[in-house]
């Protein structure tokens, strides 16, 4: 019989209303009030975290929350008009090593990084192929020097085969960085065809223009007093890693007419030019392309006079090389 006793106990206990109520609302049954001998007075709810609570909950209606407000924030977002702090002169190494040493250290540095070198650039050496015959062209330059300082050795032309060449120059000239983008040019050239042969001093700019375009330009004034100028612009468009096509145009102008060479004064040629460059080595990349030239104004008329032709298109097939 004793036995029996817990196991009634247990069963009317789980068929009562109160126990069966809990059991469909999930809830437990209801339990002695553990905190009603705590002291709620002794704690302090100034260090609460109220941030995650529902303020207007019916429960939290009425209690005063005035206490727990944040503090109004100082910090605004208008920008100052503080001075700047003062641009450092000083090296931090200094405090720990002597001024002199820091000055040779400095000093080495600096020689470290100046080089001198020397390259060979051949821009064009192609074949051309047209109505007026085969012929051939070049362009190209060496220099030695620095990033700063070079000297420069470049040299251009174009014939006929089986014919004297229509025309060859070579140049030497100091070149000096005036900035990031471009170089000056102080010189000279040696024209050997056309003859007579002519010795100019040259003055001169290149460099790299916004939106990547290639230009140079230079004055020239010769041995006899003439004088001539010359432009050149370029654009180096990549349509693949390994294509390139690259147009340029160039123009020659004389400012007055010089009869020994049938050059009349004003523009007295123009050229243009695209290439389409294949550089899977850059060192040595081969292209074709199209060239057009043509004499203009007086110089245009002297070769009309002398039975010459005023213009012609041309195919050409080259390489370019860099040493």
């Amino acid at each position: 019989m004793a036995r029996l006793l817990p196991v009634l106990t247990s069963l009317l206990l789980a068929t009562s209303p109160l126990a069966a109520q809990g059991q469909e609302t999930g809830s437990p049954p209801p339990q002695a009030d553990e905190h009603a001998g705590m002291d709620h007075g002794s704690m302090d709810h100034s260090q609460m975290d109220m941030s995650g609570m529902d303020l207007s909950a019916p429960g939290m209606k009425g209690m005063d929350h005035s206490a727990h407000a944040m503090p109004a924030s100082t910090v605004s977002d208008e920008p100052g008009n503080a001075p700047p702090p003062p641009v450092p002169v000083d090296f931090p190494a200094q405090r720990f090593f002597a001024p002199y040493r820091m000055a040779a250290s400095r000093a080495a540095m600096v020689k470290e990084m100046t080089f001198k070198t020397f390259a060979l650039q051949v821009d064009q050496l192609e074949f051309r192929t047209g109505k007026g015959g085969d012929g051939f062209g070049w362009e190209g330059q060496a220099w030695y020097g620095g990033d700063i300082d070079r000297i420069v050795l470049a040299s251009e032309g174009e014939g006929t085969f089986g014919e004297r060449a229509e025309r060859i120059e070579l140049g030497a000239y100091w070149r000096h960085a005036l900035d990031p983008w471009f170089n000056l040019q102080l010189g000279m050239r040696q024209d050997f065809r056309p003859d007579p042969q002519r010795t100019y001093a040259l003055v001169g700019i290149e460099g790299l223009a916004p939106y990547w375009f290639e230009l140079q330009g230079q004055l020239l004034v010769s041995n006899k007093g003439d004088i001539h100028a010359r432009g050149k612009a370029g654009y180096t468009q990549r349509i693949t890693q390994s294509l390139v096509v690259e147009p340029e145009a160039e123009v020659d102008f004389a400012f007055q007419d010089v009869p020994a060479l049938n050059v009349g004064a004003g523009f007295e040629r123009l050229e243009l030019g695209a290439r389409l460059r294949y550089e899977r080595n850059r060192s040595l990349a081969p292209y074709v392309g199209v060239n057009w030239e043509r004499k203009l104004g007086g110089t245009a008329e002297l070769a009309r006079r002398a039975g010459e032709g005023v213009s012609g298109v041309s195919a050409v097939f080259g390489v370019r090389a860099m040493l």
